[in-house]
């Protein structure tokens, strides 16, 4: 999406030894799979679950460093605090959207999707080969490794089911663009480009309204990720 990072009110529980051996039998299975087949450098431990009534997904620290490999210029050799945390709240967002998404067979992604949603990432990086060393550093072979193109087409069926949800059903009425207009755009070009002629409201119109159509996608976005928090049950199991 278009991404969806907000924090919305948590219902989030702090287990111990006792959460934890909930899921060890199904996390165990999972983990050791992955790791023999990419023989990565990091011990793997479960960090949190999420369930909003579909299924219970599980979080892993591979999750948390896949997740900031495709974001360009994040540390990944000694990851910060912060940084793992914010991955954290992405990846339960993901999650929670992801339970809702899967629910309607007809967004789920086709190859060629997976693959046009690869290439553009790989553009936000300086170069393909120092985004095939990132995948590498976290346990990935290549772009053409299985489990991360399904890391990608998880991120498209989300970008498709918010366009589903919200972006086909967002409207931007002309007096909204002609408020923005007056009372944000003009001030902001005049302020920006002191010597320059402002363009008129139907020059600026399509800029507009795709700011307005943008800002309403994400407040929506916002209050739905707020209502699934809150009636998710989320659990931390190992606080990054």
């Amino acid at each position: 999406m278009s991404q969806p990072e907000k924090r919305g009110r948590e219902k989030i529980r702090i287990k111990g030894h006792e959460a934890a051996l909930l899921f060890l039998m199904a996390a165990t299975v999972l983990l050791c799979s992955s790791s023999e087949a990419r023989a990565q450098k990091v011990a793997d431990r479960m960090v949190a679950t999420v369930n909003s009534g579909v299924r219970t997904d599980l979080i892993t620290y591979s999750d948390l460093l896949w997740q900031l490999a495709l974001q360009p210029s994040t540390p990944l050799a000694n990851p910060r605090s912060e940084d793992l945390n914010s991955a954290l709240q992405s990846l339960i967002n993901q999650r929670l959207i992801l339970q809702e998404a899967e629910k309607l067979p007809a967004i789920a992604p086709s190859d060629e999707e997976v693959k046009a949603a690869i290439n553009e990432l790989v553009k936000q990086f300086p170069s393909s080969a120092e985004f095939v060393e990132r995948l590498r550093m976290v346990g990935f072979q290549s772009i053409d490794d299985e489990q991360f193109k399904e890391i990608i087409r998880r991120r498209v069926a989300i970008e498709k089911y918010l366009d589903f949800r919200f972006r086909y059903f967002t409207v931007v009425t002309p007096q909204e663009e002609a408020n923005f207009y007056t009372q944000v755009f003009v001030p902001r070009f005049k302020s920006r480009n002191p010597d320059r002629i402002v363009p008129t409201l139907e020059e600026a119109r399509e800029r507009i309204n795709r700011r307005l159509t943008e800002s309403k996608i994400e407040a929506d976005t916002d209050a739905f990720l707020d209502s699934a928090r809150e009636s998710a049950e989320i659990i931390i199991l190992s606080p990054v």
